[in-house]
């Protein structure tokens, strides 16, 4: 899923809605996000 949200074709898709600074800040928060759930699920998976 992470794959389809920072994809080329839908920064493309949103250069035509968003400004650039508000892509920029979606690209940040989303990659912030899937580190985050990456390491939570991590370390989940690790207590066990």
């Amino acid at each position: 899923m992470s794959v389809v949200a920072l994809s080329v074709p839908e920064m493309i898709i949103l250069r035509r809605v968003l400004k650039s600074r508000l892509i920029a800040i979606y690209v940040a928060v989303l990659t912030v996000n899937i580190i985050v759930t990456g390491c939570v699920f991590n370390g989940l998976l690790a207590a066990r």
